[in-house]
């Protein structure tokens, strides 16, 4: 849609509808009322960018994520954003700071810059803006967003079946009194109910502990509280993050890892390999998911079926867990 369509459908000049959305310009009420009316029934968006683009397909890809500063959404953002330096593309990124409270409002931003696609990370849309991102042309992918939205491209890791390799490592290294540390997040608690799901089969009982938002000092909180009030063997942390607050807490508590307790964590950072820690972990694979995107980024715009991904993970061995 563009300004002049708007005008027609108001009965108003074009001049009228720049009027409208440039702030402090002056336009009558009732004038501003018809032209929002008329551009909220066409979909309209300001387009922020040289009025050139207003005809082309803009080479911007709005990103939306959130948690920026923690590891793993610093290294996919820094990898997601070459790969579109790759194809000639460019990275709008916001930071949806608030999550889920707010992620309509910020795709509506987005959308105002003429994107020519947006990649969701770390919050779920309603269906209603995906549907109306797919009708204003601009083709939407889900990362790790379980949906069954049949509008969007969803890609996802296979986060149960990591979180059963965790549990299952543990239940070999031979803990039978291990706790689960996650933060409430949707794709943790997937962990959570995987992994404790596997450790049930096994006849082990876990401890569950899940609060605070998923950084090393919350990790930290959980070793404190857990190795006071129970006599802790492994530990199952969902996040690499969470699992070295969890170590470094337990060492300064006297507790030698492997040797007195076992920890596997989840997504296999750069953090996680440093000599410090040498971390077993799940690893979630950062290039094969940006390269899922890509793919995703790449199809024909206009009607299409759903593009439905889901990117096995695996376990990889360091030195956090008992050999047996």
């Amino acid at each position: 849609m563009t300004a002049e369509d708007v005008a027609r459908r108001a009965g108003v000049s074009r001049s009228a509808v720049s009027r409208t959305f440039t702030e402090g310009a002056s336009v009558s009420e009732a004038t501003r009322l018809r032209v929002l009316k008329a551009a909220s029934a066409l979909g309209y968006r300001v387009n922020r960018l040289a009025q050139r683009l207003g005809r082309e397909r803009s080479s911007l890809v709005g990103v939306l994520a959130s948690n920026l500063s923690t590891p793993y959404m610093a290294t996919h953002l820094d990898a997601l954003s070459q790969a579109l330096l790759q194809q000639n593309l460019q990275c709008l990124l916001i930071n949806a700071v608030d999550g889920d409270s707010n992620v309509s409002r910020l795709i509506d931003l987005i959308l105002e810059f003429r994107v020519r696609a947006i990649v969701v990370i770390s919050v779920t849309p309603p269906s209603a803006i995906i549907r109306e991102c797919v009708a204003n042309g601009v083709p939407i992918v889900l990362v790790n967003r379980l949906t069954e939205n049949a509008h969007a491209d969803t890609i996802v890791t296979d986060d149960a079946g990591g979180a059963r390799l965790a549990a299952e490592r543990l239940i070999k290294a031979g803990c039978r009194r291990p706790v689960i540390v996650s933060s409430a997040t949707a794709s943790q608690m997937r962990r959570v109910e995987a992994a404790t799901a596997a450790f049930s089969k096994a006849g082990v009982d876990p401890i569950l502990w899940s609060r605070g938002p998923s950084r090393y000092e919350t990790g930290s909180q959980a070793a404190r509280e857990l190795l006071a009030a129970h006599d802790v063997d492994g530990a199952f942390c969902v996040t690499d993050l969470l699992a070295l607050g969890f170590i470094d807490t337990a060492r300064v508590a006297g507790r030698r890892v492997p040797e007195d307790i076992s920890v596997v964590g989840f997504h296999d950072t750069p953090q996680a390999s440093w000599l410090s820690y040498r971390l077993t972990t799940i690893r979630q694979p950062v290039d094969d998911l940006i390269g899922a995107i890509m793919r995703a980024l790449q199809r024909k715009p206009g009607p299409r079926k759903p593009l439905k991904t889901v990117l096995p993970l695996e376990l990889v061995e360091r030195e956090t867990v008992r050999k047996r």
